[in-house]
């Protein structure tokens, strides 16, 4: 298995286990609130609509990312400045997962509550008024932008990972991939509490929280060490 494919399957397994533990305490609320307006009616299609949305959302800006990060590589001339940014990037996300588990000194900073505000706010009221079930796939691109600590993390990493390649396109291609990834990941859980429609099944949030912020953590040190090597 190649470094490139180790990392797609991380991302993966990151999104899956941030699921369980982060997804499900910001998004819970709404996707119940989905299936409650959804009385009636089949909630799995609109479940996975809503799904996709955020998968494209993430996957777009993976690929904005990963550009970013191929033409960092290609215009540092300097290689100690490269090495630099590389290391900065690799530190940040294990920040970011000690952050998230309670392990840092700042708490977890990563909140559990979407607190409504601005554009995505009021796009959503507008579009969860309306009933047609395709209108989830518009909900999921709205809602794939919220303020989101892990997606962010993922995002810092699809920039790194650009870094690897040698042209922006591969670049874009790897960033979207890997946060198609993770989004995917993220799927069962979101799924499984759209079927429940209940919150309190789940007993062993912080366990899963806790194994997140470890493959979040690994996935920093891998960066790190990648630089120092090469």
């Amino acid at each position: 298995m190649s470094s490139t494919e180790a990392l797609y399957l991380i991302y993966l397994s990151t999104g899956f286990t941030v699921g369980f533990g982060h997804c499900i305490g910001m998004c819970g609320p709404i996707v119940v609130s989905f299936t409650l307006n959804l009385r009636g009616r089949r909630v799995l299609i609109p479940h996975l609509l809503y799904n996709f949305g955020r998968i494209v959302t993430y996957t777009l800006i993976g690929g904005i990312m990963g550009a970013t990060g191929s033409f960092t590589a290609v215009t540092a001339n300097i290689a100690g400045l490269q090495k630099a940014v590389m290391v900065v990037a690799g530190l940040l996300i294990v920040i970011m997962g000690l952050a998230m588990s309670g392990w840092f000194p700042w708490g977890r900073s990563f909140g559990d509550r979407y607190k409504p505000d601005g554009i995505v706010s009021a796009g959503y009221r507008k579009l969860s008024s309306l009933k047609s079930t395709y209108v989830y796939f518009p909900l999921g691109l709205l809602l794939g932008l919220l303020p989101c600590g892990p997606v962010y993390t993922a995002l810092i990493g699809a920039a790194r990972a650009g870094m690897e390649v040698q042209t922006p396109l591969k670049g874009i291609f790897i960033g979207m991939g890997l946060m198609a990834a993770f989004g995917g990941g993220t799927v069962p859980a979101l799924v499984l509490v759209a079927k429940l429609a209940d919150l309190g099944w789940l007993k062993s949030k912080e366990i899963i929280y806790r194994i997140s912020s470890v493959l979040m953590i690994l996935v920093g040190v891998y960066f790190i060490v990648r630089a120092i090597r090469y």
